[in-house]
């Protein structure tokens, strides 16, 4: 993270200067996420040269916040930030200065456009920061203001981190996001890597697979193994040879793909999911005149109406059914059998507990229960997000079987089978790809579905 500043002063002698004016843009390496831009009123003279120069005079300034109202809100958007700045010496010691008059020890790590430049751009005719950036077709306005100013070196910054081959600049960010440093043989891993979704692989030095990952942003996660101390974390930054990608556009894709991949390629590193995404399941046992819903670990050869990472998800769904199908607590694991259930007592069960229901009508209601469950229509495709401008993804459904899922350009007819399938990535229908895709229709995190029964 950056913090991207410029700063005009009154001018005067070293170390008595005070801020007129001052811009910061906090910049992920994406985009700017915050900012701030403010006159300042600096309870001192400005000096004439520095008036002319600025177009700043005191008039405009009586009613402008002085430093210690801004404080606060400075430290906030540079906190965890490598300051940038052109010509940074001496913005930064002008920042450092005012905070310390106001009692308090500002400290960051800082990066200078002057200098990145010189080594950056050894041709440029001058390192101004107008020449510059006009020379290198950036436009600039309000010239000598902080906000005209500090936007100037946000563009120059972006264009300095594209040539940084020698990934200085990506080194103190990597130092500067995380207290523990970073190998610099990792450095160029990290520097590859995109900040979008997808599925990340760790390789060992013989190019096995070590460790399969899904992130919103691969950058960051695998930066964040690269950087961490628990033991996993460890195992990856003794073993890691390189890191490879495949983008993936959305996360229900990303997620299909991460559980897939983990159980064809056994990484030695994914403990967890080599054989199960979700570890709790609720099943329902037929076996009773009353048939029962019981929750359960997972075991492979059974079928479940739904499968969960943990026992409370598990737990909180049954209560849901419970309430909405109007069960009988007594029948199901979360009640005992041979006891009338707490709901017969307060008139609310119907009393499968008792033997007052007929087995027909209760079992009848679990039946709607796997209706529910099932996917809304028996041939489609949940179209989404693509990889890249101008892409959609599909998942494709047929017979009420998860086939696999691909990628089509917008202008391209996806709704034939045969078109369909030259297309399609097949993965493995299990209860882990259920479970994913069924919780991505609940929450309709899709764009749409298509019925290919009516196309």
């Amino acid at each position: 993270m950056y913090a991207i500043l410029d700063i005009e002063t009154t001018g005067g002698k070293f170390n008595e200067e005070g801020i007129t004016e001052i811009a910061v843009y906090r910049y992920n390496g994406q985009e700017v996420v915050d900012q701030l831009s403010s006159l300042v009123n600096p309870l001192r003279d400005i000096q004439p040269f520095v008036e002319r120069l600025t177009g700043i005079n005191s008039k405009m300034l009586v009613n402008a916040p002085k430093f210690f109202e801004l404080a606060k809100r400075i430290v906030e958007i540079t906190e965890g930030c490598v300051i940038v700045a052109h010509n940074a010496e001496f913005d930064y010691r002008i920042l450092q200065t005012e905070f310390r008059r106001l009692g308090y020890a500002f400290q960051s790590q800082s990066l200078c456009t002057v200098a990145l430049s010189q080594k950056l751009l050894p041709d440029a005719e001058s390192y101004k920061l107008g020449n510059l950036v006009r020379s290198l077709g950036i436009p600039i306005t309000d010239r000598h203001r902080a906000h005209g100013d500090a936007l100037a070196t946000l563009e120059l910054f972006k264009l300095l981190l594209e040539k940084d081959s020698g990934k200085e600049i990506i080194s103190t960010y990597v130092k500067e996001l995380n207290k523990n440093k970073v190998s610099p043989k990792f450095l160029n891993i990290i520097e590859e890597l995109p900040s979008e979704i997808g599925v990340y692989y760790i390789h060992d030095s013989e190019g096995n697979i070590i460790y399969i990952g899904k992130s919103k942003n691969i950058k960051k996660r695998v930066l964040n193994h690269l950087t961490g101390d628990n033991a996993k974390a460890v195992k990856i930054q003794k073993k890691l040879a390189r890191a490879s990608y495949e983008l993936c556009g959305n996360e229900c894709i990303a997620l299909l793909k991460e559980q897939h991949e983990i159980k064809s390629n056994q990484p030695v590193l994914n403990h967890a999911l080599k054989y199960r995404h979700f570890a709790m399941g609720i099943r329902l046992d037929e076996t009773t005149p009353y048939h029962r819903l019981l929750i359960e670990p997972v075991i492979h050869e059974r079928q479940y109406l739904e499968v969960f990472k943990n026992k409370k998800d598990a737990n909180r769904k049954l209560r849901i059914w419970m309430d909405t199908f109007e069960l009988c607590e007594s029948q199901t694991s979360l009640g005992n059998p041979n006891k009338a259930c707490f709901g017969h007592g307060i008139k609310v069960c119907k009393g499968a507990c008792v033997g007052d229901e007929s087995t027909k009508a209760y079992n009848k209601r679990l039946e709607n229960i796997q209706n529910e469950l099932a996917y809304p229509l028996s041939n489609m495709l949940i179209i989404d997000k693509g990889k890249a401008q101008g892409e959609q993804s599909f998942i494709y459904i047929k017979d009420c079987v998860f086939q696999g899922y691909g990628y089509f350009k917008l202008n391209h007819q996806i709704k034939t089978v045969e078109a369909i399938e030259k297309r399609l990535i097949p993965i493995d229908n299990n209860r882990d790809t259920q479970a994913v895709i069924r919780s991505f229709l609940r929450k309709q995190r899709y764009k749409k579905i298509i019925d290919l029964d009516t196309v």
